[in-house]
């Protein structure tokens, strides 16, 4: 894991999704830990699913006093999104990319990106979106990859730090609730389970 210079990304701002105020970074963290999540983008389906998954997450974190917070690089499928409730905590825009560039959050090429989308590990995420219903589209910035960044209270240390290699990487819920040292009551999505005939989870 890269070293992150906490009070450097701290600098950067991010817009509130439903006010438009605009904050820095280190607001989030300064009066609780925070879990930050970077999608892709809004309309990205693994995204959407990644984000319901970690919303499983909600309550535990809410009981410990942990912020929940999803960071999108652009407006872009920002309503959609919202609409389709894929996620429980706060919103934010990084109209910049800034946190995504000091956080190494890397940029496909238009050659890169289709492996990478056609991999196993999306496919994987695809089936089990696409098993409970949640759909995507293609708008905005397809080359953006994303990540986490888990921050202590007042911004003491980093207690998560992950960067996508694939679209279809993602943190899972026991690792999260691991760096957070709390018990979460939750269960992982799982993948379904498919014949000729029918799939089920």
């Amino acid at each position: 894991m890269a070293k992150i210079d906490l009070a450097k990304v701290g600098k950067n701002l991010l817009k509130n999704a439903d006010t438009g105020e605009i904050v820095e970074v280190q607001s989030l963290w300064q009066e609780q830990p925070v879990v930050l999540f970077f999608l892709r983008r809004f309309g990205c389906q693994v995204c959407r699913w990644t984000a319901s998954e970690i919303s499983k997450l909600e309550p535990d974190l809410r009981a410990n006093n942990i912020a929940l917070v999803g960071i999108g690089p652009e407006e872009t499928g920002l309503n959609e999104f919202r609409e389709g409730r894929f996620f429980k905590g706060a919103l934010y825009v990084d109209e910049k990319k800034r946190n995504y560039k000091d956080l190494g959050f890397r940029r496909y090429s238009a050659l890169s990106v289709v492996p990478a989308a056609l991999g196993k590990k999306v496919r994987d995420v695809i089936a089990k979106a696409n098993a409970q219903g949640i759909q995507g589209n293609f708008t905005g910035d397809l080359l953006q990859s994303g990540g986490m960044l888990i921050v202590a209270k007042g911004g003491e240390k980093v207690l998560l730090h992950f960067v996508q290699d694939s679209p279809g990487d993602y943190v899972p819920l026991e690792d999260i609730a691991k760096a957070l040292s709390i018990l979460a009551n939750t269960q992982a999505g799982t993948m379904p389970m498919c014949n000729d005939d029918v799939c089920t989870l």
